[in-house]
């Protein structure tokens, strides 16, 4: 409905119609009405004025006789003023003109046209834009001796309109007929484009609208073809962080993440996009509704991807245990076979390497860090590396004391995100990724580093919007991992950011004691 204009505007516009098509016939009839009866009306009277001026015994009289015709002027004028016409003219059988109103036109031939006059009948007809009646004047022996001419001019179009007020109650009927005829059509148009609704209807169906639309517990949203808002409910504008006039605005002008963006301008597609937003995991549909725009659907998937990352825990927790009992399983096996062959102190040996290889990790960890949860992360991500074959260490100036848990929990987040993300990265190569975990007077640093390939310089903000991937394996969800530390971080004040320094180094800061 945008192109065409509102229906109060389209309403108007063919009522206009309607009214200009009704003046215009109305007009045109009553010019053709008035100019028939002009012709009607005036041709008769101009004929019985040229017919009593024949009739007269004075103008036969001089017409016969040459040196009377200088007499006729009298007659001709007389008639003229009686009559109302425009002119009285009489001529001899040659067309000359013997006396006119126009002293001009004495002497002069007369333009008879079509006329009959000169052959013994009378005529009535149109000349030089006037209503003309030529009538014969007959003399002796029953012959020809003259003409006469009276003319009227026609009035101009409205003039001969309003001088015809016998034509009203047809005209309006006319009119009456037309403007009859345009409503209908005009209600028929209107119906369709309502389809078929009444206005009552319509009133009902807006109200049902807007308790349905303010009521379900999604967020709607109503886009234009130039992807301007055209409607936003309740749950829209506070799971997206609308403004209240966001209605009317455009996408462009909301400054909006630029994932959230390209969804809502179509740039992205598929069905339930995943967004962060405000603390908030987002799942969104785009429904396209040609020509009329688009609607989106906006549901809140925090708490079941809280539950995600829950089970998420679980499995890694599964796997940190399958790996452990792998890793115990293989240990046995040795001794075992080293007890068979004989090898007593080699398995000696075996058993102190192997608990002062835990020990050693274990204890950096507890001496370096305080807090239960961090420790407990990195002891679960280094069986998981070691099954990988890659070697997990800490940089020998990390240090972190007992923290809040708000602190703790999103410190989790970001390193465990961080470390798994290194890991992905190395895949199956044989590398290592370093850990430096250090608490400022304000903040929290943490630094991941690995020995892989790197992050290309064009890509390394890229990299933290969520549906960023460089592996096409999980269809959609990679990337997340790292949005999700991108949003922690902000969301406490803090930032992360990435560059290149024998692989990828990932640098993240939380700020302590922030409200959030």
């Amino acid at each position: 409905m945008g192109g065409r204009g509102s229906l109060a505007r389209q309403l108007l516009t063919w009522q206009l119609v309607v009214v200009v098509a009704l003046l215009c016939a109305v007009g045109t009839l009553s010019v053709a009405q008035a100019s028939a009866n002009f012709r009607t009306t005036e041709g008769r009277r101009m004929l019985s004025v040229a017919e009593d001026v024949a009739a007269t015994a004075g103008v036969r009289a001089a017409l016969a006789d040459p040196l009377g015709r200088y007499a006729l002027a009298p007659f001709a004028e007389s008639a003229r003023s009686l009559s109302g016409a425009t002119y009285v003219i009489i001529a001899d059988t040659s067309r000359k003109v013997l006396t006119s109103p126009d002293p001009g036109q004495v002497g002069e031939p007369l333009e008879i046209g079509p006329s009959t006059a000169l052959n013994g009948r009378s005529w009535v007809g149109e000349l030089a834009g006037a209503i003309v009646a030529h009538v014969p004047v007959i003399g002796d022996r029953g012959r020809v001796i003259g003409v006469i001419a009276a003319g009227e001019e026609q009035p101009g179009v409205f003039a001969g309109v309003l001088d015809s007020p016998d034509n009203a109650l047809r005209l309006l009927g006319v009119a009456l007929i037309i403007g009859v005829v345009g409503s209908l059509l005009l209600a028929r148009r209107v119906k369709n484009q309502t389809l078929g609704l009444e206005p009552r209807e319509i009133t009902a169906l807006v109200e049902y609208r807007e308790a349905l639309l303010h009521g379900i517990k999604e967020g709607v949203l109503g886009l234009d073809p130039a992807d301007r808002i055209t409607l936003a409910n309740d749950h829209a504008r506070e799971l997206l962080a609308l403004p209240a006039d966001c209605v009317g605005r455009s996408v462009p002008e909301l400054d909006l993440d630029g994932r959230l963006h390209d969804v809502l301008s179509g740039a992205t597609t598929g069905a339930d996009q995943l967004v962060l937003g405000e603390g908030r995991v987002l799942t969104l549909n785009r429904m396209p509704i040609e020509p009329h725009g688009a609607v989106v659907t906006v549901r809140d998937r925090t708490e079941l991807m809280t539950l995600h990352d829950e089970l998420a825990a679980s499995r890694h927790a599964t796997d940190t245990l399958r790996a452990q009992a792998h890793e115990f399983s293989n240990r046995l096996h040795t001794i075992a076979g080293l007890i068979e062959l004989g090898e007593y102190d080699e398995v000696r040996g075996f058993i102190d390497r192997i608990r002062s290889t835990q020990a050693h990790w274990r204890r950096e960890v507890s001496e370096r860090i305080g807090d239960p949860a961090v420790a407990a992360l990195l002891i679960a991500k280094a069986s998981l590396a070691a099954e990988r074959n890659i070697g997990l260490r800490m940089a020998g100036d990390s240090v972190l004391a007992e923290i809040d848990e708000v602190l703790s929990t999103d410190l989790v987040t970001v390193l465990g995100n961080l470390i798994d993300n290194a890991l992905d990265a190395l895949g199956t190569q044989h590398g290592w990724v370093e850990v430096r975990v250090r608490q400022q007077e304000s903040e929290v640093v943490v630094v991941v580093r690995d020995s892989g390939p790197g992050v290309a310089p064009e890509i390394a903000e890229e990299v933290f919007r969520h549906g960023f991937t460089t592996k096409a394996a999980e269809h959609g969800q990679r990337g997340l991992g790292l949005a999700l530390t991108r949003q922690t971080c902000l969301r406490r004040g803090g930032s992360v950011r990435v560059h290149n320094e024998n692989g990828a180094v990932f640098t993240a800061s939380l700020p302590i004691g922030v409200p959030v």
